[in-house]
């Protein structure tokens, strides 16, 4: 019997593990960083990385050359690759297995395996204990506490990879793919849609949910298997179907006849926690609630709805949009009029934060400022870093006063949008900006962020942000808490706090497009703009193909129950200008 083939999320594991290797092994960062970005390519891949190596093709997926390739294919066919088993045989098992506790990695564990002799998950719990991490050069107590932490969630010693999350636009582009390919291969009269928390455009999705109506159920959950983005299928019928993708994201299929079509739309796009408060409001009024209808205990008779609008409707709703459906108070909303006249991506009318060449972006201030117009946009505001960015490609001062000329110059020679010379400057641990307040004061438009020092206690990082919202000459606060989704947790703050100066002063807070950031974050947004902060909505583009990101940023603010009124940049730009200047305190 032939055996399965090998699944991308197996690969790209042994691609990261190749790389701890070398790491371990003190190979240069870049041989280290190429493995790594090969098993993101790996995991991402939306058809069989094993079928594309045996065809010699996996060259095609990006940062993957002639050498993984080979490596690739070694795998494939001999379930090793030679240069791991090399490199495995160098180190104590113990030693690899602490590589993956958070906060430790590769290089940790070669110092401390050098340093301590630790090889093991015992031993470094042992050494922890004991306080003898603490010693080596470049660690201290928080790592020991770090390190307790995570190896007490360490199931039977050893730290499993945890399964991948997408993030919004992946999990979109691999949906939206999924759809167009069984409306093709269901053909005439086959009805497809995308549920789940991708429709309710959450930060991150776990698995995908497809809703379907057709007049061949048991055909259309078999066509499944034939798309090229699916491994495996299984419990396939006229009801649906369950399959994994090649990137290892679960799929549930589920089909229903077209007068049901609202009915399973709504059950399988709500939160659980939106359905449960569903469940229980239609009960006070003697309804049940499913996917297959709602069931009228008066008359003992079940209505299907073919829109999810009849669903809403027949409980005696308003339609409550899909990013509303969290249980965050959208029913008693939805029951007295109450939901907001949600923005749209067509309420912006410009972008406040951009990069350019001058620092760390890959266009010119005139091709980012015409890929804005054609978006409609009435002004644009370029922000390259700061002096202190501290990764390099930050502007000095000299550099900044040359690029203020060169973007009023661009301002004078290209028509349909306003450019607005500015930076996104760096705020310090003190709570000051990394330019002088005579420089600021000759710039359009300062946004301030933390891009340094994240470890502070919470009253350290309050207060230096507050110093910053209340600097006279800052505009607005860029990505407010830090975050980077999956990778980064906030940075220690009172946002309430921070929330209230900023409705204080006028200083804007940011949703930061970015869908590696999208920060604020939908919950947090929605209290700065309770508190009576504005809020503003940027791309952070490094490039113009990145001025899209707009779209995740009206995403967290659909989430956040903003109206196109909470939000400055739906203003027009005489509108804008005066908000702007106003907030110049």
């Amino acid at each position: 019997m032939p055996q399965p083939e090998l699944s991308n999320a197996a690969i790209a594991a042994a691609l990261e593990e190749l790389g701890d290797l070398y790491e371990l092994d003190g190979a240069i960062v870049h041989r280290v960083l190429a493995y790594r970005g090969a098993a993101r390519s790996v995991r991402d891949a939306s058809v069989s990385v094993a079928a594309l190596a045996r065809e010699g093709r996996a060259t095609e997926l990006p940062g993957i050359g002639a050498t993984l390739q080979e490596k690739i294919l070694a795998l494939v066919e001999d379930g090793q690759i030679p240069a791991a088993e090399r490199l495995r045989a160098k180190f104590p098992p113990g030693l690899i297995a602490i590589t993956r506790l958070p906060g430790l990695g590769p290089k940790r564990a070669r110092l401390l395996h050098t340093e301590l002799g630790v090889d093991s998950p015992q031993a470094l719990r042992e050494a922890a204990e004991q306080q003898r991490l603490r010693t080596v050069r470049g660690l201290g107590p928080k790592l020991e506490e770090r390190v307790l932490e995570a190896l007490d969630q360490m199931p039977d010693g050893a730290e499993p990879r945890a399964a991948p999350r997408m993030l919004l636009p992946q999990a979109l582009e691999l949906g939206e793919a999924l759809v167009a390919g069984l409306k093709r291969q269901g053909g005439r009269g086959t009805h497809v849609e995308l549920a789940g928390s991708v429709r309710r455009q959450a930060d991150s999705v776990k698995d995908l949910d497809l809703v379907a109506t057709t007049t061949k159920p048991a055909e259309l959950a078999r066509t499944l298997a034939e798309l090229d983005e699916i491994e495996t299928v299984s419990g396939a019928g006229t009801a649906g179907a369950r399959a994994r993708t090649h990137s290892g994201v679960p799929v549930d299929l589920r089909i229903a006849r077209p007068a049901q079509l609202g009915n399973l739309l709504q059950h399988f796009t709500g939160s659980g926690e939106h359905n449960a408060a569903l469940r229980e409001a239609a009960v006070r009024r003697g309804l049940h609630v499913s996917e297959y209808g709602i069931l009228d205990d008066a008359t003992g008779e079940t209505h299907t709805c073919e829109t999810e609008e009849e669903v809403y409707a027949l409980l005696g709703l308003a339609y409550i949009e899909p990013e509303l459906r969290e249980n965050r108070g959208e029913l008693e909303a939805a029951a007295s009029g109450g939901l907001p006249q949600l923005i749209t991506l067509e309420d912006i009318r410009g972008d406040l934060h951009s990069h350019t060449i001058a620092s760390d972006g890959h266009n010119t201030i005139g091709e980012m400022a015409r890929a804005a117009r054609e978006r409609g946009y009435e002004y644009l505001a370029i922000t390259d870093h700061s002096a202190s960015h501290g990764f390099g490609n930050d502007v000095s001062p000299g550099e900044l006063r040359r690029q203020i000329e060169l973007v009023h110059e661009a301002n004078a020679a290209i028509e349909g949008v306003e450019l607005l010379a500015g930076s996104e400057v760096n705020i310090l641990p003190d709570g000051s900006l990394d330019y002088d307040d005579e420089l600021l004061g000759e710039l359009d438009w300062v946004i301030a962020s933390m891009h340094t020092s994240f470890r502070m206690n919470e009253q350290a990082m309050t207060e230096r942000m507050i110093a910053a919202v209340e600097h006279p000459l800052v505009n607005a606060i860029g990505h407010p808490t830090g975050r980077l989704i999956q990778r980064r947790e906030p940075y220690a703050i009172d946002l309430h706090a921070v929330f209230a100066a900023a409705a204080r002063t006028g200083t804007m807070l940011e949703i930061n497009g970015n869908p590696d950031r999208r920060d604020l974050g939908d919950v947090n947004a929605r209290a700065a703009a309770r508190a009576g902060a504005m809020i503003l909505i940027d791309s952070d583009a490094h490039r113009v193909a990145t001025l899209e990101n707009m779209r995740w940023g009206v995403a967290s603010a659909r989430r956040a129950w903003l109206t196109p009124q909470n939000v400055a940049n739906t203003r027009a730009w005489g509108e804008f200008a005066a908000l702007a200047k106003q907030t110049r305190k």
